[in-house]
């Protein structure tokens, strides 16, 4: 590996470190954010990262390419759909976070990698290599334990998996014709009219805490927009740089924080079947890891080989 490459690549993880590291602490930023609702919330989160993406396209000068988007009709109809399915995803997350279910909202995110494999698999027709089976039908063994034995069908999980699943999906269908600010910024421009719909109901029943409780909290509840695209930002810099697997044992930052800061912080419940199906569930993602790691050792052995002249 050259100079130049291990910078790259060093930059890659730093990139995705940081953005994991950002999700995770998003549970706590909310917290802080109340009294603010998660409908109004998530409302400024949209309006607030279209201005800052608005700004960063000035900036980068980036207009060219959104209109180029604009202009291929499939193209721009992928980033809508992307932008509602992000939603689901916020609006989820943050009515769980502030519901007092941010341990659920980890489950959803230990879940996800698994439900991606499934996804490449039903869908763009992707192998799965036998470990990888085991480890999803451990997961499916984990969810049973959480329904049957905890009583509780963990519908906040499943519903952050399947929409960050599915947004992934649609991110990957998109492919390099989409660079990661126009993406964000016409997801958040679909989404407008939602934010400003859920801001005049809030505005019209509990009212609007924008600037009601004092200029600490409005500067706080100011940030949202940064605090939503930053992590997406440097997400997309550290999936260009890296390889899926380094992603692949990255991510299980963000669920890790989680669940520590329900448990940990915010005390949230966790009798005997609960800590039985999350056990269950880390032994799934040991799977998943361990299978990561030996294949990618067998590729850099494979490629090494072939490096190799032949001596004849």
């Amino acid at each position: 590996m050259t100079t130049t490459e291990r910078s790259a690549q060093s930059v890659g993880v730093a990139s995705a470190v940081g953005a994991y590291l950002l999700w995770g602490l998003l549970a706590l930023y909310f917290l802080l954010l109340e009294p603010t609702g998660a409908w109004e919330l998530v409302a400024w989160r949209v309006a607030l990262s279209f201005v800052f993406c608005l700004i960063l396209l000035t900036v980068t000068r980036g207009w060219a390419r959104v209109i180029a988007i604009l202009r291929q009709p499939r193209l721009a109809a992928l980033t809508a759909l992307a932008g509602a399915l992000i939603y689901v995803n916020w609006q989820v997350f943050v009515l769980a976070t502030l519901g007092g279910n941010i341990v659920e909202t980890s489950l959803g995110y230990f879940i996800n990698p698994i439900a991606t494999m499934l996804l490449g698999f039903f869908v763009l027709h992707e192998r799965i290599r036998r470990m990888q089976w085991v480890a999803i039908g451990i997961t499916v063994v984990a969810i049973g334990v959480i329904v049957f034995a905890y009583g509780k069908f963990p519908w906040i999980a499943l519903l952050l998996t399947a929409s960050f699943g599915l947004y992934g999906l649609v991110k990957k269908k998109i492919g390099p014709s989409v660079d990661a600010i126009s993406g964000l910024t016409l997801e958040s421009l679909w989404l407008l009219p939602v934010a400003v719909v859920q801001l005049i109901a809030v505005g019209a029943t509990t009212g609007i805490t924008m600037g009601a409780n004092g200029p600490v909290h409005a500067l706080l509840l100011s940030f949202a927009g940064i605090a939503t695209a930053v992590p997406l930002l440097l997400f997309a810099a550290g999936t260009r740089r890296i390889g899926l697997v380094a992603i692949g044992m990255i991510q299980f930052i963000t669920p890790v924080m989680q669940f520590a800061e329900g448990v940990l912080l915010k005390h949230e419940e966790m009798p005997p079947a609960r800590w039985i199906g999350f056990a269950v569930m880390w032994i799934a993602i040991a799977v998943f890891v361990a299978d990561l790691a030996v294949t990618a050792r067998r590729e850099r052995s494979r490629s090494a080989l072939e490096a190799t002249p032949d001596p004849l």
